[in-house]
């Protein structure tokens, strides 16, 4: 194994704004504290949390790195005091509080999963913050059971694909919304039931005629805003919608009498700013229930493009843009 270095390369952010404002840096190596391990960074995952860091509205939790990324893939090379169940040497990937860009990430020993041998690095690094975040959102707060249906915004994003490959796994009927007919076809081809293309059709009226009127059991909204009142039309009585962020708005307007008459919950939850227990909790559920799905490789993120490290404000680019279809990483090092 390579010893460990004093400084390493990481993407630092010196004021806030576009895609520029992500530069190369070199800065110390972290040392573990109690119950870390120090990952030699293979991959890092990017998204758009690390986008609102980068214009200034996503802060880093206290105590975390103020370099952006939330997810990494790479080899354990140092271990903290306390650390048990993982050794110098081993293939990980965690989900982190920030420093993903870099070549060398904290991570609590708790957040980290093992990468199965033969499993693809710059996959292992697309895993973890969308896998947290929907088998949270969907499968907790939500409540999804086997044979239910769910409406996913962004189906051709990070999180949406991860809900349609996840949901299919766990025997849920899928409808997404995407915006036009080819990434309709890239969600059908991953594994959506339906995709709507809402730049063409009122995704209301679709998903009306998809269910024969009966609605949908469950959204999973990113865009909160004018959707929030338009996804509630979509719901069957005693649905559930679930917001996980906020691109279209804030503020949303809704009736109150139709939350109680139809008995509908709404709820939401942001990750970062949760506590290490709750996330250390949540990646046991997801080692218990999902790993041995990654393990068989049945379990397998849509990736869209690796870029270098220093390429990092490409990779902003390229994930404002929407072009993307699936998750977006960085290649840090082998």
């Amino acid at each position: 194994m390579q010893p460990v270095p004093a400084a390493m390369s990481a993407i630092g952010i010196d004021a806030p704004g576009g895609p520029e404002v992500l530069q190369l840096q070199t800065i110390p190596v972290p040392a573990p504290m109690a119950g870390q391990v120090l990952v030699r960074v293979a991959f890092a995952g990017v998204n758009r949390p690390d986008v609102i860091q980068r214009l200034g509205f996503y802060p880093p939790p206290p105590g975390a790195s103020p370099i952006p990324g939330l997810e990494v893939s790479g080899q354990i090379v140092a271990t903290g005091a306390g650390v048990t169940g993982l050794v110098k040497g081993q293939m990980v990937c965690a989900l982190v509080n920030g420093g993903g860009y870099a070549e060398y990430c904290l991570a609590e020993a708790g957040h980290c999963l093992p990468v199965p041998a033969g499993y693809a690095m710059d996959e292992a690094a697309a895993l973890p913050e969308t896998l947290f975040t929907v088998w949270h959102n969907v499968f907790e707060r939500g409540w999804a059971c086997e044979g239910e249906t769910i409406l996913v915004h962004g189906g051709t994003s990070g999180i949406g694909t991860m809900a349609i490959l996840l949901g299919k796994l766990f025997g849920l009927n899928v409808i997404v919304t995407c915006g036009g007919s080819e990434k309709c076809a890239a969600a059908m081809t991953i594994g959506a039931d339906h995709a709507i293309d809402y730049k063409a059709s009122d995704f209301v009226e679709e998903v009306a005629r998809i269910t024969h009127g009966a609605g949908v059991n469950l959204v999973l909204d990113m865009v909160a805003g004018a959707y929030v009142a338009r996804n509630l039309k979509c719901l069957a009585d005693d649905g559930r919608h679930v917001t996980i962020a906020v691109q279209g708005g804030v503020r949303a307007e809704i009736n109150m009498a139709e939350i109680m008459r139809r008995r509908l919950t709404m709820t939401g939850s942001t990750l970062r700013p949760r506590p290490n227990d709750f996330k250390e909790m949540l990646a046991d559920e997801i080692h218990q229930n999902v790993w041995p799905l990654v393990t068989e490789r049945k379990l397998r993120p849509v990736m869209d493009q690796a870029f270098p490290l220093a390429q990092a404000a490409a990779a902003h680019s390229r994930m404002e843009a929407g072009t993307h279809i699936g998750k977006i990483v960085l290649a840090v090092g082998r």
